[in-house]
């Protein structure tokens, strides 16, 4: 029965899995999906499908609860006036999928690699795992169903057992203790630096495709790296580090000087994140307008010469606006174009993010 019950699951869950394959271009601009990023579970709304379940007694319509009863009588408080509906409700499930189904579903979508961890690719972390027990050792650890198991046994052997009155007492023999050894466990580490334009010209609108685009593309790389850290950078004229929440929510106005975000970003790296430990990725996200040529051209300069040694990947995503030029990705093209690590995409819309996130995670031919 358990068998037949976890094969049915399997099945189930195989047909959630093609349904929001199915819809994961509609999926990924939908916000509400963030709302439980904090945990390891996020509710998907799925369509057209019924949760399974055991239904009792015959299909009659009639009867209200116990007794009888006639099609069309109330049940309880009614709210509203009117009368009933007549047509089929859309039927429509909440499915929690982890993080790391609803990646691995975004990058068979997409056909996106498995990434390959650059440098020194594996880190090892001490971790102490209980692997026995031995004689001697802290009460706290004392393994109390050995104990108890030799310290009966004892008695019965020696004759000191009374089924009619039974008392186990410990002796320092009986006592058994769990045992550890330190493994080393190996792992991937990486870091996401999230830079964000928050000048006048970067609205409500525009911050929603960065949160959307920003979510997913952490989905993808926690899928590919055993521990991962994100940091987070806002700027106008100026620059600092904020927190996730700040980052997404945070409303400025003023002009824009792209390159006090680079400079911040150049500064985190070579204090805390060593390219011979670290899987570094550094995302920009702007609207395209600064505040001079010089400047985005001095942005070039910052990266190709102090950031791409240390990055894997430098993603750079121009949100549309109504305002500005719109014109530092021209600027990443004439002087960053022929370097691998530069990686540029366009998003106009919601619909956009899918085919961007492609384009920063699918190799060059």
């Amino acid at each position: 029965m358990i068998l037949q019950i976890n094969n049915d699951h399997q099945r189930f869950r195989k047909i959630v899995k093609g349904r929001i394959r199915k819809d994961l271009r509609k999926f990924l601009t939908r916000g509400e999906l963030i709302g439980r990023e904090g945990k390891k579970y996020i509710s998907i709304p799925v369509h057209g499908i019924d949760m399974p379940s055991f239904r009792y007694g015959d299909n009659d319509d009639g009867g209200v609860g116990k007794g009888d009863g006639k099609p069309g009588d109330q049940v309880g408080e009614a709210e509203g006036d009117g009368p009933g509906g007549t047509q089929e409700g859309k039927h429509i499930l909440e499915v929690d999928v982890s993080l790391d189904e609803l990646a691995e579903i975004l990058g068979e979508e997409l056909q996106l690699p498995r990434i390959e961890p650059k440098g020194k690719k594996q880190i090892t972390s001490e971790k102490d795992r209980y692997s026995g027990v031995r004689q001697s050792g802290p009460e706290s650890l004392r393994h109390f169903k050995r104990t108890f198991r030799r310290a009966l046994r004892r008695q019965i052997m020696s004759g000191m057992y009374n089924p009619d009155a039974p008392r186990i007492i410990f002796e320092r023999r009986d006592k058994v203790y769990r045992s550890w050894k330190t493994t080393l466990s190996p792992q991937s580490n990486a870091v996401i630096i999230y830079m964000m334009d928050v000048s006048g010209s970067m609205g409500d609108e525009q911050k929603e495709l960065v949160r959307l685009e920003a979510f997913w593309i952490d989905a993808w790389l926690r899928r590919n790296y055993e521990g991962i850290e994100s940091r987070y950078i806002v700027h106008d004229v100026r620059a600092g580090e904020v927190d996730r929440e700040t980052f997404f929510r945070i409303r400025e106005d003023g002009g824009t000087r792209i390159s006090s975000a680079f400079k911040v970003a150049r500064e985190m790296i070579e204090k805390q994140y060593a390219p011979t430990d670290w899987n570094i990725y550094l995302f920009h996200f702007s609207d395209g307008d600064n505040s001079s040529e010089s400047d985005s051209r001095e942005c070039c300069s910052v990266l190709k010469e102090h950031l791409l040694p240390s990055l894997n990947m430098f993603g750079y995503c121009q949100v549309a606006s109504a305002y500005g030029s719109g014109n530092f990705i021209n600027v990443v093209h004439e002087h960053l174009d022929d370097l691998e690590a530069v990686i540029t995409s366009r998003v106009n819309n919601k619909d956009d993010i899918y085919d961007s996130i492609k384009t920063f995670f699918t190799p060059a031919l």
